[in-house]
Order: C-alpha cells, then sequence, then structure tokens
C-alpha cells in the first residue's frame, strides 16, 4: 500500500489515520482472495481505499462520464447497496443492516456497517472463502468504528481528495 501523502500543513496523517490504513493493509495482505477494499462516508465519499493509486486514475477519468477505477467503482457500489439494504430493512422493519454478500459467477461483494453510516467494501474472488472474509472485516469493522471520528473522516476524506 502507498504512504499517505502528507496533509496541507506538512505533517503526516494522525496516529488514527496511519492506524486504520495498517488494518487495512493487513487485511488485504491477510485475507486471501481480496482484489480491493474500500471505506466509504454515509455520504458515499470514498475515505480509505486499498490501492490508493488507482484513485488517481479515477480521478483523470471523471471528465470521461464519472469516476472509473477499482476504487472509484467499489465506493459507488459500496454506497448504492448499502443505501438500498437500509432502505430495504427500513421497509421490513428489520432493525439496521449488519451485513450484505453479493455472490457473482465471477467475483464477491461484501458491505459492512461500521458507525455512523460508514461502510466497508470488499470485492474478492469467486472462490474465495466468505465465512473468512466476513471474519476478517467484523474485525476490522470492531477496531476501526470507535476511531472512525467526525474528525477523521474529514481528514480521510481531504487526504483522498488531495491523491486526486
Amino acid at each position: 500500500m502507498k504512504a499517505q501523502a502528507p496533509t496541507a500543513q506538512g505533517k503526516g496523517p494522525s496516529p488514527q489515520a496511519r492506524n486504520l490504513h495498517w488494518l487495512l493493509s493487513n487485511l488485504v495482505d491477510e485475507v486471501p482472495g481480496i482484489h480491493s477494499v474500500a471505506v466509504v462516508s454515509s455520504d458515499g465519499l470514498l475515505l480509505l481505499s486499498s490501492d490508493p493509486e488507482r484513485v488517481e486514475q479515477a480521478a483523470a477519468h471523471a471528465a470521461d462520464g464519472g469516476p472509473r477505477g477499482s476504487s472509484a467503482d467499489l465506493a459507488t457500489i459500496v454506497s448504492g447497496l448499502g443505501s438500498l439494504t437500509h432502505g430495504a430493512a427500513k421497509l421490513m422493519d428489520g432493525g439496521a443492516v449488519k451485513q450484505t454478500m453479493v455472490a457473482m459467477d465471477e467475483g464477491s461483494l461484501f458491505v459492512m456497517s461500521i458507525s455512523d453510516g460508514s461502510l466497508l467494501g470488499v470485492h474478492a474472488t469467486p472462490d474465495c472463502d466468505m465465512s473468512v472474509i466476513a471474519y476478517h472485516m467484523a474485525l476490522f469493522v470492531g477496531r476501526a468504528g470507535h476511531v472512525l471520528t467526525p474528525e477523521l473522516r474529514t481528514e480521510l476524506r481531504k487526504s483522498m481528495e488531495n491523491a486526486q
């Protein structure tokens, strides 16, 4: 994973941001079958990605009709799926959505709630061990949920904007 660029004030990322980047890198490196991971804010903005260099590619293609690249696409899909499942749960009086999983012929998609509407999205191989990925996502959410404060979300959002 690429090192985080310094913030506008000239200093590096906060310890909480470095910790989240480490947790995300660890998730990708330790769990077989994961293609990419994205953390998305409640308003659908990409906060953290397993492939930050592709954020730059997405920005370059934004003028061509929208974001392209695994990070931007995954963030869009995670946000939309999160919204859809939240609405479905509300209509069905099902309570909060904890996790959504989509199995496809050529891949798998997992979405898990973190906190305050933030979501963790994982795109994985079709032959991944779904229970292992879900377990490691739950570990990430448990560790990240309490540090994903409004201030940290703002810092992460700005760092993703600066990467573009």
